[in-house]
Formats: structure tokens, sequence, C-alpha cells
């Protein structure tokens, strides 16, 4: 069963090479594709449907139902926030719809705070060739399908 992803948030698609981070851009984690969010606060939403398997503030996995694990992580080191400026709107276990608001946080304020506001938006436990459709440039809005996991 194919699992179409879609963006969390606004902004420009981008390679996951482009994240400032070697467990990102080298794929460590899993593949996938990392969105460069427009500036201001903004919401944070489910890019498949399923449910809540893993909750901080700066980051999330959603399950789907035949096990397709998504993570999303909102910009690089933020969890050196702890918190500050993420607005959770669920909770762990949580059974979500895609495009659900998970997290209200502000791009612009984490950048203030010297950390890259890049989310990468990963496949785990699949292996590269498992995905298709990667939108790699140009703009997304939140929902906007960024890969399929076949």
């Amino acid at each position: 069963m194919s699992v179409e992803v879609g963006s969390p948030v606004e902004g420009l698609a981008a390679a996951l090479s482009e994240v400032p981070d070697p467990v990102f851009s080298q794929a460590m984690v899993g593949p996938g594709v990392a969105v460069k969010p427009s500036g201001g606060r903004a919401d944070a939403v489910a890019p498949v449907a399923g449910t809540v398997a893993t909750l901080h503030p700066h980051a999330f996995v959603i399950a789907t139902s035949d096990g397709t694990a998504i993570l999303v992580h909102l910009g690089i080191d933020t969890v050196k926030l702890k918190g500050e400026g993420f607005e959770l709107h669920v909770a762990k276990g949580d059974v979500v719809q895609a495009g659900q608001r998970i997290v209200t946080w502000d791009p612009t304020e984490v950048e203030s705070h010297g950390h890259s506001s890049i989310c990468p938006v990963i496949a785990l436990d699949v292996v590269p060739e498992a995905l298709a459709d990667l939108r790699e440039d140009g703009q997304v809005i939140a929902g906007d399908p960024l890969f399929v996991v076949d």
C-alpha cells in the first residue's frame, strides 16, 4: 500500500542533503525531503493520517495504519529550546488526520536563537528505493505532496 506524505509546513521543498545536520543530510535515520519554512508563526500539520507515536515540542512521528512511520523535525538543534516557542495540539497516542494541526511554532523565532528552521520529513525504517515522486524543489503549502512511500 502506497502512502502519500504531505508537507507539514509551508515553504520551499529541498533535498535532504541541504539539511545542516549529518544525521538528516546523510539519511542516517531514513530517506525523505526537507522543507525550508516560510517565516512567522505557523502550524505544523500531520503529513499522513495515523497515530501520534512520538511527540516532542520540536519533533513528532506519525505511524500510519500499515506501520509506515513519518518523522517531522521542526528545525535543527531545536531540542535545545526545551519546548520554548512550541505549542502542542495533540497527545501521544492520538489518532490524527493528514493535515491536522500538531504543533504551532515560529521558524523566525527558531532562527533568532541561531538554529536552522529547516524541517526534515523522514520515512523511518524504509530503504531510499521505497520513496517515489520526491519533491525536492519549489514552493509547497502544508499538505502538498512531498513523496510517496511504496
